[in-house]
């Protein structure tokens, strides 16, 4: 396959863009001033197509590529890519499974920390002046609390190693039990948000777990609880979270995804015991890094051997 035309569907760091066009001739199709009259010009060339879990695929995109033989994907997720059509037409996915588990986990417990101390209100409340007036009322302790982690695949493994340096009891939601797992396996999601003071999400997103923790979801963690989402923004009904946040049945939320990124409900932003940021969950320059070099030994090891290293 030397020579295979490779499309770039977004921009990621400057450095993976500029060598995807030094080393592969990649085209990026965010440049483009008219997107489809472009797919109709140059599709039928296309062979390798370059994305992200941002950015995904559209069907109209994949229909306008006949001829792809393989999709490199940069980030643990595939749900903006549509897997039926891809499937049936036999064509390769991989994505960047492990190199991100850590840093994904460590956001999450700091999430957690920052949720349950009320860290990042306590900073507004100084910067405001307010400590001169009174004290910042007391939050909640994290260590001996029970953690549930719904989807316990690798980043949920590694948040509950993680949790055993504060002590926690941890109980899981997935559709089915891991073998020899240590952890406590609850079948039912409302059931394992009962029991929780800490529900953390670190599931995949997909149409599978879509609204998954919804309005019973939250009522179950309760008004001392605290949800923490490092998975997708579709696993949340956010309607019915941000009800929830209104009326006080939930405590509290630290959120690194929503649905419609990046745009935020309004009602969140004003709100102190949220904690809101960017989806950076493996935004580190150690972890990036680690994920360019990924998707590039992929569309390396394709086109030398028609095989994907990590295939989906």
């Amino acid at each position: 396959m030397k020579g295979a035309k490779v499309l770039q569907v977004g921009p990621l760091s400057e450095r993976f863009n500029r060598r995807l066009v030094e080393e592969y001739g990649a085209d990026p199709y965010w440049t483009q001033a008219d997107g489809p009259a472009f797919l109709a010009e140059c599709g039928a060339e296309v062979e390798v197509l370059v994305t992200s879990a941002r950015f995904g695929c559209s069907p109209a995109m994949l229909e306008a590529l006949p001829n792809l033989r393989a999709i490199c994907s940069f980030g643990v997720g595939y749900d903006a890519i549509p897997l039926e059509p891809v499937r049936r037409r036999g064509i390769p996915l991989s994505n960047t499974p492990e190199v991100l588990n850590e840093c994904v986990a460590d956001l999450a417990m700091g999430l957690l920390i920052d949720g349950a101390r009320r860290i990042a209100e306590a900073d507004r409340f100084v910067r405001a002046g307010q400590w001169r007036v009174g004290n910042f009322p007391p939050a909640t302790r994290v260590s001996g609390k029970r953690l549930g982690i719904v989807g316990l695949g690798r980043i949920g493994l590694a948040v509950a190693r993680r949790s055993g340096g504060f002590d926690m009891a941890v109980r899981y939601h997935n559709r089915r039990p891991v073998a020899d797992s240590p952890y406590g396996y609850a079948a039912s999601l409302v059931e394992l948000a009962q029991w929780a003071d800490f529900l953390v999400l670190t599931c995949p997103g997909g149409p599978a777990t879509h609204h998954l923790v919804d309005a019973e979801v939250l009522e179950a963690l309760g008004p001392k609880g605290l949800l923490v989402n490092v998975a997708r923004g579709s696993v949340v009904d956010e309607a019915a979270l941000v009800a929830a946040l209104a009326d006080g049945r939930l405590g509290a939320a630290a959120l690194d995804v929503f649905e419609q990124e990046p745009q935020v409900p309004a009602a969140l932003l004003d709100m102190p015991n949220v904690v809101l940021l960017p989806h950076i969950g493996s935004a580190t320059g150690e972890t990036r890094l680690q994920m360019e070099e990924l998707v590039i030994a992929n569309l390396q090891a394709f086109i030398d051997k028609g095989e994907l290293l990590t295939p989906v």
